[in-house]
């Protein structure tokens, strides 16, 4: 999928995003928690490179690590630094490609790719590409922290659809509801599938239907730890949410001296 049609994904999504969570300000404090024990080291600098509207990068800057985000979407990571900036938080935020991250070599210690955000890169050569860069910005022994979703059970399984999920609103909205969920559609391949994202939203008794369309490649857990492996990373482990307290599997390698 070009990468014009991410972005145009996720600068659709940015002003609802926070919408697909029950509660946003408790994932941020539940996932920067999880990131930052697995971090384990205090005031890092890291890069978010899929920082979306700033659900790790917030988390982790809550947490005082030196946080910089980078998005494919521009409208996602403004809307990241106004939140930061919201919860009197420093959050330096652009619009980047995560294959070609605009830093200089060794600049952090930890990159975090979070989300699912990896798999929308379609073919082994991007995927390499991104992982090259993430590589390329750590520090030698710097942390690499990859999460997505369990697709190796996926896979087998090739799910048609997710459950819903339901965002009460505040009570100044009278808590009404926001309805999310997605329909998946798998290619012949087997491994990649387009996805429609619903957003079903009240509108004044009635419900304002918001449809969104995007692609994934269902990376295996093997496949990427030796997609990284090659790209310069040792010693790729696979954490899952059981250990970490972290919503999706993580990998978690190291930068090669």
């Amino acid at each position: 999928m070009p990468e014009t049609s991410v972005a145009h994904f996720y600068d659709e999504l940015a002003d609802d995003y926070h919408l697909i969570y029950s509660d946003w300000d408790a994932s941020i404090r539940r996932q920067g928690d999880a990131l930052n024990a697995l971090i384990g080291q205090d005031h890092a600098a890291v890069l978010d490179c899929s920082c979306g509207i700033g659900t790790q990068s917030i988390g982790l800057a809550l947490r005082g690590h030196r946080v910089t985000g980078t998005d494919i979407s521009p409208r996602a990571a403004a809307r990241a630094a106004r939140e930061a900036a919201r919860r009197s938080l420093s959050l330096r935020t652009a619009a980047a490609d995560m294959r070609r991250l605009p830093f200089a070599d060794g600049r952090f210690d930890t990159v975090v790719c979070a989300d699912n955000s990896l798999p929308h890169l379609l073919t082994e050569q991007d995927v390499n590409a991104a992982l090259a860069e993430m590589r390329r910005v750590l520090r030698p022994g710097g942390q690499l922290l990859i999460s997505t979703r369990p697709y190796d059970d996926l896979l087998r399984d090739r799910p048609a659809s997710t459950p819903p999920q339901v965002h009460r609103g505040a009570e100044a909205d009278a808590g009404e509801r926001t309805v999310t969920f997605q329909l998946w559609h798998w290619h012949d391949d087997g491994e990649h599938y387009d996805l429609e994202h619903f957003q079903l939203l009240p509108a004044g008794g009635e419900w304002r239907v918001q449809v969104r369309r995007t692609t994934y490649w269902a990376l295996g857990r093997d496949r990427l730890a030796g997609l990284a492996a090659e790209a310069g990373f040792v010693a790729p482990q696979w954490r899952v949410p059981q250990e970490t307290g972290f919503f999706q599997p993580l990998l978690v390698a190291r930068a090669g001296e």
